[in-house]
């Protein structure tokens, strides 16, 4: 697996997917600052949320070969302006759209926000979606060393 980073606003689901990629039990838990889980890092969302914070994210994608913009499917807004992914120069960046399968959830509204970022791929895991997670284990390499 490469280094990977997941950026996303508070609550939009990134702890919960590095939960579900590392096969661990899944518990809420307002992540207060940066974590490193194996090969992944785990970014507040206050990160995204607040500008001033987004040195921060640049220091720290220095280590990572794979960004992942986190997009909660139930957020009718996003934090991500477009063209963001420009500021993580010679990065992967993909897009991750969670909470597909709540009510109200907007995956092509979503995904179109993902696509303005700088997402060149976009995939989609509801809660209990084991396609999805496969899909995106596969992706990141999540299986291999």
């Amino acid at each position: 697996m490469k280094k990977t980073m997941l950026i996303g606003r508070t609550s939009c689901g990134k702890t919960t997917l590095i939960q579900k990629l590392m096969n661990e039990e899944v518990k809420y838990k307002k992540t207060q600052s940066v974590i490193y889980k194996s090969k992944i890092i785990d970014t507040p969302g206050e990160y995204v949320e607040n500008k001033m914070f987004y040195k921060s994210l640049l220091v720290l994608s220095a280590d990572a070969k794979i960004i992942v913009l986190v997009q909660s499917a139930v957020d009718g807004a996003t934090l991500f302006p477009p063209k963001f992914s420009t500021m993580f120069s010679k990065k992967e960046i993909i897009g991750v759209i969670t909470k597909t399968d709540l009510e109200n959830a907007s995956i092509e509204r979503s995904k179109r926000f993902l696509l303005e970022a700088g997402a060149t791929e976009v995939f989609t895991i509801g809660f209990n979606d084991e396609k999805g997670l496969e899909e995106i284990r596969k992706r990141l390499q999540v299986d291999e060393n």
